[in-house]
């Protein structure tokens, strides 16, 4: 099916069962333990060893030899598998590091060998005995030294360079102006469940097991990694421990295990990546350096806009795109932005949660209170005014759907905006100071074709199966209801199959696109099977109604279980109407937060958000995206710093406990209120993705809330206790 004219009236507008609070129907597989991770394959995988890998010590440099003796003599070992011996590995294109080493080592805990044995117990003590002679190379571990020199780069989401107008002329001549650097640290996924995966090679070719986001990129890497025919790769992942994008691509868990049960015969092999190597073998969400500035006329109006981002990542690799949102959030005839990129020997950067923008409004939302304040405008009546509902750079193109301002509004409203004081510093509740923020939330729309193959068996239960994937995000919750209301039945007569590189390739997890492509595909799917129901039954497609789990046709009907054998596979394959218009997802942030007046300790007293991204496929899922969402962007204002030893390039707090992620404790109560809205122009659903639009802009919220509240404005994130407790005011005693 191609989509490309706005959608007009179809079955999902009747709403019967899409829009509605439906709860997880895979919940209780997941609160019962029963529903199978990577790791657990046990009743498809019997039999399966245990392998574990050894990691890189140092972060640049060669493999001088690896002794591997001690190890396969040690208990239970069945195998030690190296650069040595592995055979020729090819690599993805999908990132710039090798998922073994050798001899050449690219960054710090890059897998050197993977050791197989009986448990789990003998392969870690024996991935103690290999020795490996190392000739360590001088690296660069520190993107504020290496920014001089960083050339400009582009991303895939993102040109090197923006320019529109005269930037610089108009910002020297701005009445207002902002010119300030703000830098974000370098983060870690952190989610519940590590890599894992479990591999077996038989005749017909290998079979993993794991955890991942995109089955069919797992496939596509693999074929590259190991040189076979697609036919021959098979990759199940049915349900994940989360991801945020570290799981997007095969990682060396997969490939490990692979090369593990290749050189046992064959044999299941098992591999999680410990939580260090979580953070130190696989990816992480970059650091920034960004400078933002921004001009105005004494009105408010933006007359100039630049934002320009340094990042680092290995050679081969790209940069954090921390520009994007501001080439289309505000209005502004004068505008630029910049990436530059920086090589630095750290373990790879690639994509987190909101690539982008994330970070990218963690600068950009508190120069844009800076400059209210320099004004005296509140800063909401700013980001009003400065609203556009044209593509900024290209006026010709229109944005679909745009509601920042009902975002804004309507989340003042809900959160009693009008209480706040603008003074900093004003309000006290004991020996806490209070303060509210507010920051604008975006994150582009983004659509990827998607298949699915839907059929009805003789109870009348429509099965579908799709290769898309559940990570924690309600697919198949969605996909249930999208099937139910295209085909008139309850939802408790859909089953969703998952996760199976043999299904249809859907649009997969990630970008937040997952849900609206991936149920446009089965949208599309049910068309084309009403249309085969309705042709067998004698009626016309086009009037044909499909409720309550029967056909009807004027005064004729006929129950579904009639059509029994009866399936059909189709694609959504979305045109222009991207390219057409901005498609893009809005919000507005509030926070309320508390910082101790003598120890400079903040807690986050209130949360609240407002959303405009198309029709709401089901609140209770969105609004759990939602909240865990700004619970993450809490995590990034206030605590998440992976730290970086400059002398040896390794993230230092490698682990949970020196990672600091909030915890229910930190979160108070979040308020998240959808807008009405449906996005013709998006796809059939006329929904968007709302999974990523959450965390965008609430870290600058509570930035500008710790600002109100006490006066000390921080650029450098996360916003500790040392940062703030020097710059507070005198304490005054009544």
């Amino acid at each position: 099916m191609k989509f490309d004219q706005p959608a007009g009236q179809n079955p999902i507008d009747r709403m019967r069962v899409i829009g509605k609070p439906i709860d997880r129907i895979d919940g209780p597989l997941k609160t019962t333990g029963t529903a199978p991770y990577a790791y657990e394959r046990n009743d498809v995988a019997p039999n399966a060893a245990y392998g574990v890998i050894v990691g890189s010590a140092i972060a640049t440099g060669k493999i001088n030899a690896i002794d591997t003796t001690e190890a396969k003599a040690a208990p239970g070992v069945l195998a030690v598998v190296t650069h040595t011996d592995a055979g020729k590995l090819g690599k993805s294109d999908d990132g710039p590091a090798r998922y073994l080493a050798g001899p050449e080592v690219q960054h710090f805990d890059q897998a050197v060998a993977v050791v197989v044995a009986e448990t789990f117990e003998q392969a870690r003590a024996a991935a103690k005995l290999v020795r490996v002679d190392y000739a360590r190379g001088k690296g660069a571990f520190d993107l504020k030294a290496a920014k001089a020199g960083a050339p400009i780069a582009p991303s895939t989401q993102a040109p090197a360079e923006s320019s529109v107008g005269d930037f610089a002329g108009a910002f020297a001549k701005a009445a207002v102006k902002v010119d300030q650097t703000y830098t974000t640290p370098d983060q870690s996924h952190s989610m519940m469940e590590p890599h894992a995966t479990t591999a077996a090679w038989t005749n017909d070719g290998l079979t993993l097991w794991t955890s991942n986001q995109m089955i069919a990129w797992a496939v596509r890497d693999l074929v590259k990694t190991f040189g076979l025919p697609k036919e021959k790769i098979r990759v199940h992942s049915p349900y994940l421990g989360g991801g945020f994008g570290a799981k997007l691509w095969i990682r060396s868990d997969a490939v490990m295990a692979s090369l593990g049960s290749r050189a046992i015969g064959g044999r299941p092999v098992k591999v999680v990546l410990a939580r260090p190597q979580v953070m130190n073998n696989t990816t992480h969400r970059p650091a920034t350096i960004q400078r933002v500035r921004i001009g105005a006329d004494k009105s408010g109006r933006i007359t100039a806009i630049g934002h320009e981002s340094w990042s680092g990542d290995l050679a081969g690799g790209g940069p954090e795109a921390a520009v994007l949102q501001t080439r289309l959030l505000y209005a502004g005839e004068n505008r630029m932005t910049a990436l530059r990129l920086a090589v630095l020997d750290l373990p790879e950067g690639n994509a987190m949660r909101a690539p982008g923008e994330a970070v990218g409004l963690l600068a950009l939302e508190v120069a844009m209170d800076e400059l209210a304040e320099k004004l005296g405008m509140d800063p909401i009546e700013l980001r009003i005014i400065n609203d556009t509902q044209v593509d900024p750079e290209k006026p010709e193109r229109k944005f679909s759907q745009r509601d920042l301002i009902g975002c804004l509004r309507t989340g003042a409203e809900r959160f009693g905006w009008s209480a706040r004081n603008a003074k900093p510093g004003q309000t006290r509740d004991g020996q806490w100071l209070v303060g509210m923020g507010v920051a604008a939330a975006f994150r582009d729309n983004i659509t990827m074709k998607s298949a699915a193959r839907v059929g009805i068996d003789k109870k009348g239960v429509v099965t579908v199966a799709t290769d898309m994937t559940d990570i924690g995000t309600g697919s198949y919750t969605v996909i249930a209801q999208t099937a139910a209301e295209m085909m008139g039945v309850e939802i408790d007569k859909v089953v969703v199959l998952l996760g199976d590189s043999s299904f249809p390739v859907s649009a997969g997890s990630g970008g937040q696109w997952g849900a609206n492509s991936s149920t446009a595909g089965v949208y599309a799917a049910c068309m084309d099977l009403r249309k085969r129901v309705a042709t067998q039954f004698g009626y016309d497609p086009e009037t044909a109604v499909f409720e309550d789990g029967r056909v009807k046709s004027g005064n004729k009907s006929k129950p579904l279980t009639d059509a029994a054998g009866l399936s059909a596979e189709d694609a959504i394959e979305f045109g222009d109407l991207g390219k057409t218009y901005a498609q893009s997802t809005f919000g507005a942030h509030f926070v309320e937060v508390g910082v101790h007046a003598m120890t400079g300790e903040v807690r986050v007293r209130r949360m609240s958000g407002a959303f405009a991204a198309g029709r709401i496929l089901n609140p209770k899922s969105a609004r759990s995206q939602v909240i865990g969402a700004m619970t993450m962007g809490v995590g990034a204002a206030l605590m998440e710093d992976a730290v970086v030893d400059k002398r040896f390039g390794f993230f230092v707090n490698h682990d949970l406990a020196g990672y600091e992620v909030p915890v229910h404790a930190d979160i108070p109560h979040q308020d998240v209120f959808f807008m009405d809205e449906v996005d013709d122009k998006s796809s059939p659903m006329k929904a968007k993705g709302v999974g990523e639009l959450g965390i965008c802009g609430v870290g600058a919220a509570v930035a500008n809330a710790v600002y109100n509240a006490c006066g000390v404005r921080v650029r450098d994130y996360p916003l500790t206790i040392d940062k703030i407790i020097g710059k507070l005011p005198a304490l005054t005693v009544a």
